[in-house]
């Protein structure tokens, strides 16, 4: 990796609070554990700080120091889906992004290879300074080469700053004061009583007597500063959206049909959801009238939820509310999910969308209307031919499914009854443009292009001699064919095909 950038949103909590409270910018304001006096204040602003209100106070102290004191809770829940949003952001500007793990508010980028993409280093950094503005957040953005220098001097620093070589940034961070870094407070106050006050005297100390004196966390830090310790870059995947989309035959207006295309949709999209131990805090409904015309739609629950009733209910009032020009050619739908909590996942798990009870009456209508034999089910047997390793058994009652999870999807083999005979041809022909099922269907599905095979079943010879060859053959089409030459009959059959 060239480049490597930092981007660094100070008093990332605060920044939260102040631009979901704008009013309280002109005010002495402060993040709190808890809203009760005796609440411990974690962040506050310059108006505060200049009042002699301080981290480590109470709530209360804070209030009789200054009467217009204004404080709020920043839950984790809240910082760390600000992180992800901001994160989003930021791929922007490129594909790679490291939030820091226990430094909320900071971000480490690939910064490789933009260069060619921008004027230079430092316009790239602007424009990411100046799209965070945009979202009401300050940041710093230093452009450098290692993950500690970064970090430091965007502590220290404002604005933005490049660094054209690693020996410039190595310089500028021994000079970072040791109170502007993450390192523990009494170890800080240590080093200070032995004049130890900047990233540079804390390196001129011997690596052994840090980890005897200090401890194993500041010998850390020590290695990290000193470029000895090798942390790699992990740039943090993104989830993709829990989307789906849907291009409809003919063009659709009534509002119930809308509903009955949504919930086929919902169900699925929900359970992704699930999957990822999220909630739905947010619907957006797409709907595209005409090649330019298109109709956006967004519903929000009162609280994030997995409740599938809930949701269509709202979704059927805003549909009803709305006037369609035209027909509805095609449906988007997307939902935006936040962290759900371990009782609403229960809940989804306990009651999913299918309902048995409702399927064993629509089982038992279908035997009373057409016999006790129209509802079967296959079982497995020993056997020695392929259409003798399986039975019909009659279903009475449908029970829950009980999948499992495995790493590559099979494919299906469905197989038919009776095999079916297939065309005779010329030996040669299955070399060169071998058309399986003759000219009626096998024009359709194109000829052979690869064979595998044979698999020979042979035996039988206690009730009647059996010599199959099976092959897999596959069209031009792309279908995969089951097959077999009967060696005593001098034919060939299509036995099943592979999904």
């Amino acid at each position: 990796m060239d480049h490597l950038a930092c981007v660094d949103l100070p008093a990332f909590p605060l920044q939260i609070l102040l631009k979901d409270h704008p009013g309280w910018r002109s005010l002495p304001a402060a993040v709190v554990t808890q809203d009760t006096p005796q609440g411990t204040i974690l962040w506050v602003n310059d108006r505060a700080r200049r009042t002699r209100i301080l981290p480590g106070l109470r709530y209360a102290a804070g209030l009789s120091i200054d009467s217009r004191l204004r404080a709020g809770i920043v839950s984790e829940e809240l910082v760390d889906e600000r992180i992800s949003y901001i994160a989003n952001g930021l791929r922007a500007f490129t594909p790679h992004v490291e939030p820091a793990r226990g430094l909320p508010g900071t971000f480490w980028l690939d910064a490789s290879g933009l260069q060619h993409l921008y004027p230079s280093l430092l316009h790239w950094a602007d424009a990411i300074r100046i799209e965070l503005r945009k979202l009401d957040f300050h940041s710093t953005v230093v452009v450098g080469f290692s993950r500690f220098g970064t970090y430091a001097l965007a502590k220290a620093c404002k604005g933005t700053v490049v660094f054209e070589n690693a020996g410039q940034e190595r310089s500028a961070a021994r000079e970072v004061k040791l109170e502007m870094i993450d390192i523990d407070p009494a170890v800080r106050e240590s080093l200070r009583k032995l004049a130890v006050t900047t990233v540079g005297g804390f390196l001129d100390l011997p690596a052994p007597a840090i980890l005897e004196r200090f401890g194993p966390q500041a010998y850390n830090l020590y290695k990290l500063a000193a470029g000895e310790r090798w942390v790699p870059f992990s740039p943090e995947v993104p989830e993709e959206p829990v989307e789906e989309r849907m291009i409809l035959d003919e063009p659709v207006s009534n509002s119930h049909a809308l509903l009955f295309l949504i919930k086929e949709i919902l169900g699925r999209l929900l359970r992704r959801l699930a999957s990822r131990a999220q909630a739905a805090a947010e619907l957006v409904v797409s709907l595209k009238l005409s090649r330019t015309e298109k109709l956006v739609e967004s519903i929000r629950p009162a609280s994030p939820t997995l409740d599938e009733a809930l949701i269509l209910d709202l979704v059927r009032l805003r549909l009803d509310a709305i006037r369609l020009t035209s027909g509805v050619i095609e449906l988007q739908v997307i939902i935006g999910g936040v962290p759900a909590s371990k009782e609403q996942l229960r809940l989804f798990s306990e009651n999913p969308g299918r309902d048995l009870e409702a399927a064993n009456r629509a089982l038992a209508r279908v035997r009373a209307e057409l016999g006790e034999g129209a509802v079967m089910r296959a079982e497995l047997r020993e056997g020695h031919l392929p259409e003798a390793k399986f039975t019909w058994q009659r279903l009475d009652i449908l029970s829950a499914a009980k999948p499992r999870k495995v790493r590559m999807k099979p494919l299906i083999r469905r197989v038919f009854a009776k095999p079916l005979a297939l065309p005779a041809q010329h030996k040669h022909v299955r070399d060169d443009g071998w058309l399986v099922r003759g000219l009626e269907h096998g024009l359709e599905q194109g000829a052979v292009v690869d064979s595998t095979g044979p698999y020979i079943v042979s035996g039988g010879w206690w009730i009647a001699p059996v010599h199959r060859e099976y092959h897999y053959v596959q069209t031009k089409r792309g279908d995969l064919l089951w097959i077999y030459f009967d060696r005593r009959r001098r034919r060939w059959f299509l036995h099943g095909q592979v999904e």
